[in-house]
C-alpha cells in the first residue's frame, strides 16, 4: 500500500478493501482492472452502486431489500402469509427461496443473540416480529437460524416468547451440520430441510 504514488488509486483501493472479504493485495486487483477497462464500465459500476445505496429500502414488515415500503414476497398473494420463516439475514432469505420449498412469508433479525460480541435482543428486529405475531393471523413460526451457540440462543429466546403464540412453533430439520451458515448449504440439503421440519421443543 505505502508503495502506491497514485493517491486515486490508493484511496480506490482503501474503499475497496472496506468489502467483506477483500484484502488489500485483492482490492488492488480490482482497482487495477478497472483502470483496464473503458471508463463507461467504471460509470456505469459506479451508477449501479449509488443507486443501490439511494433506492433499496428494506421491507417495513420483513426487513428484507424492497425498492419501496414492502418487499415482493410480502406484497405476493400467492404467499402464506400464514407462515413465517425467521431467518438471521438478507442472504439466507435468499438461499430459502432459491429451493423453491417454501411459500410462507420471511422475518430477517439481522443478527443472532451473541452476548460475546455485545449483541442482546434489543439489537435484533425482534420486536417487530413479535408485534407480527401479535397483530396478524399467524400459525406457525419456523427457525431457520444458524446451527451455532448462538443461533440456537436465538432460537430458544424466540421460543420462549412466541411459542404461546402461535399453534405451531417448528425449526429446520437438522439435516444442517452443526455450525453451517445457510447460505453455504447446497440447495437440496437446505429444500429437505424445510420440508422435513420438525417441532421446536426449546431445549
Amino acid at each position: 500500500m505505502d508503495q502506491i504514488q497514485s493517491i486515486l488509486l490508493k484511496r480506490c483501493v482503501v474503499e475497496f478493501s472496506k468489502l467483506p472479504g477483500i484484502g488489500k493485495k485483492t482490492a488492488l486487483r480490482l482497482a487495477i482492472h478497472l483502470l483496464k477497462q473503458k471508463p463507461d464500465y467504471a460509470v456505469s459500476l459506479g451508477n449501479s452502486i449509488i443507486d443501490l445505496r439511494q433506492n433499496i429500502n428494506f421491507c417495513k414488515k420483513c426487513h428484507n431489500i424492497s425498492e419501496g415500503d414492502f418487499c415482493e414476497i410480502c406484497n405476493g398473494v400467492k404467499r402464506n402469509h400464514s407462515q413465517i420463516c425467521v431467518v438471521e439475514n438478507i442472504q439466507d432469505v435468499l438461499s430459502v427461496e432459491n429451493t423453491m420449498q417454501f411459500n410462507g412469508t420471511y422475518h430477517i433479525l439481522n443478527g443472532v443473540i451473541s452476548p460475546m460480541d455485545g449483541v442482546s435482543p434489543s439489537d435484533l428486529n425482534i420486536e417487530s416480529l413479535i408485534n407480527r405475531v401479535e397483530d396478524d393471523d399467524i400459525d406457525e413460526i419456523i427457525l431457520a437460524l444458524p446451527t451455532t451457540i448462538e443461533g440456537d440462543t436465538t432460537s430458544f429466546f424466540l421460543y420462549k416468547k412466541l411459542a404461546s403464540s402461535v399453534s405451531s412453533f417448528t425449526s429446520i430439520a437438522r439435516g444442517v451440520s452443526v455450525g453451517d451458515e445457510l447460505e453455504y448449504i447446497d440447495e437440496l440439503t437446505l429444500g429437505r430441510s424445510i420440508l422435513n421440519r420438525v417441532p421446536y421443543a426449546g431445549k
